[in-house]
């Protein structure tokens, strides 16, 4: 009996409980297309001397202290992936650009994650 109760009150709360549901989701981006599409810039937000350590082919160095100052160049770059090493630095720098009304950007996380994509071809 006390089964059946359970199962009542569980049935009543998931009916009344509305989930919001977003219609207005965007579909998240092929990271593997935007890393190896030649028109897709590749920015690592690291300090300087990691940059110069080791990188992703064919990035630029734009330091996360620096993204404010350098919203022209994402302004004018068709589409641009945003990378580090951990992911919290190239998040910081994507939430600056969205901020400042920048769209034509994302974030692969990790240099891992870039590199991974393009040693696969």
């Amino acid at each position: 009996m006390k089964f059946l109760i359970c199962i009542m009150i569980a049935g009543f709360v998931a009916i009344s409980c509305k989930t919001a549901v977003n219609t207005a989701e965007t579909p998240r981006p092929n990271m593997v297309e935007l890393v190896n599409n030649p028109e897709t810039t590749l920015v690592d937000v690291r300090i300087p001397s990691e940059f110069e350590e080791k990188t992703a082919k064919n990035a630029v160095n734009i330091p996360l202290a620096e993204i404010e100052n350098n919203l022209d160049f994402f302004r004018k770059q068709k589409q641009v992936v945003l990378f580090c090493n951990r992911g919290k630095q190239a998040q910081s720098a994507l939430d600056i650009l969205k901020k400042n009304g920048i769209e034509n950007v994302v974030s692969a996380k990790t240099l891992d994650n870039v590199s991974a994509i393009q040693n696969s071809k």
